[in-house]
C-alpha cells in the first residue's frame, strides 16, 4: 500500500503566532518495526523528521510534541531516535504503566519525554484501567498525562479522571463517537474547571459523524469549550493522519488548520493555546 502526504502547498489563510507548538503528532524512522498488539507502521514512505519539517515551514509550526504512537506500543526506541533527530524544538509523551521501572524513566526524562499517554481504544498500549497506577508514575517526575478514550462515557468515568491531582489533557475533542450531549459537555465543563485538565483540539475527523469540511459536531464541543476555558485548550495537527489509508483520504494540512482554528473566539484564544498554554505545559520546567 502506498500514500501520497501532502507537505506543502499554498499556506494557510491563518497565521500562526510566533512559537506555536503542534502537540499532537506522531513520527517514524526506519528500524523500528511495529509491535504485537498495535497498528502496523503507516503505509508508504515512513512519516519521518523531514516530512515533518516540510509541514512546519508550511503551516508556520515552531515546535512539536511526539506522540508515541500505537504501533510501537511500549516499546520508545523510535519515539528517543525521532526526539533525538528533532532535539531542542521537540517534547514527547510516552506509553508507560505501573511497572515501567525508575531507570527507563529516567532515560525518557533526559530525552526530552514529558508526559505519559493513556489510550483507551483499540490498538492502544496503555488503557483506562491503568489510570491511577500511570498517574503515580508520572506524577514521580512531574509529567502531564494525555488521556484518549470514547468520550461518550466521559459522564461515567467523570470522577476518576476529576481526582487526578497533575495536568492532564482530554485527548482529540474528547472524542465523542455518538455526538455532543448537553451532560456530557456539562462533565467536560466541570473537568476543566478543576484546573488541572486541559482540552486538546486534535483530530476531528476521528470521532465527527457530520464530517468534512465542517465537522460540526466536533466543532460544537471545541467552540464551548474555548469559550468556556481559554486557558486550558492546546492544539495539535494529529499529523500524520494515521486513519487516511490512501492518498485521497488524506487531508490538506492547511484547509484542516483554517477550519479548526476558526473554532476560537478570538485572536488572543488562539495565542493561548497554541504558544502560551503548551509552552507552560510541555516546554517551561515546571
Amino acid at each position: 500500500m502506498t500514500i501520497d502526504r501532502k507537505l506543502t502547498g499554498t499556506p494557510p489563510a491563518t497565521r500562526l503566532p510566533k512559537g506555536a507548538v503542534d502537540t499532537q503528532m506522531h513520527m517514524y524512522l526506519p528500524g523500528f518495526p511495529a509491535v504485537e498488539g498495535g497498528p502496523p507502521n503507516p503505509p508508504g514512505e515512513l512519516p519521518g523528521p523531514d516530512q515533518y519539517r516540510s509541514v512546519m515551514d508550511w503551516l508556520g509550526i515552531d515546535r512539536v510534541v511526539i506522540t508515541q504512537g500505537n504501533a510501537q506500543q511500549k516499546d520508545h526506541g523510535n519515539l528517543l531516535a525521532c526526539l533525538a533527530e528533532m532535539g531542542d524544538v521537540a517534547r514527547g509523551v510516552a506509553c508507560i504503566d505501573g511497572s515501567t521501572g525508575d531507570a527507563e524513566l529516567d532515560h525518557l526524562a533526559e530525552a526530552g519525554v514529558v508526559g505519559a499517554r493513556i489510550m483507551d481504544l483499540p490498538g492502544g498500549a496503555v488503557p483506562l484501567s491503568r489510570l491511577e497506577a500511570v498517574a503515580e508514575r508520572a506524577r514521580a517526575r512531574d509529567w502531564l498525562m494525555t488521556v484518549q478514550f470514547d468520550g461518550s462515557r466521559v459522564e461515567e468515568e467523570e470522577q476518576r479522571l476529576a481526582a487526578l491531582t497533575q495536568p492532564w489533557i482530554l485527548d482529540h475533542h474528547a472524542k465523542i463517537f455518538d455526538g455532543p450531549t448537553p451532560g456530557r459537555k456539562a462533565a467536560i465543563k466541570r473537568l476543566l474547571d478543576t484546573g488541572h485538565c486541559y482540552f486538546k483540539f486534535a483530530g476531528c475527523y476521528e470521532s465527527s459523524s457530520a464530517g468534512a469540511p465542517g465537522y460540526e459536531d466536533v466543532a460544537e464541543v471545541a467552540r464551548e469549550m474555548a469559550d468556556h476555558a481559554p486557558e486550558r485548550i492546546i492544539w495539535g495537527t494529529n499529523w500524520p493522519h494515521n486513519m487516511a489509508k490512501t492518498t485521497e483520504d488524506y487531508p490538506d494540512d492547511a484547509a484542516l488548520l483554517d477550519t479548526v482554528l476558526d473554532w476560537f473566539p478570538s485572536d488572543e484564544a488562539r495565542t493561548l493555546a497554541l504558544v502560551d498554554t503548551p509552552h507552560r505545559l510541555f516546554f517551561d520546567p515546571r
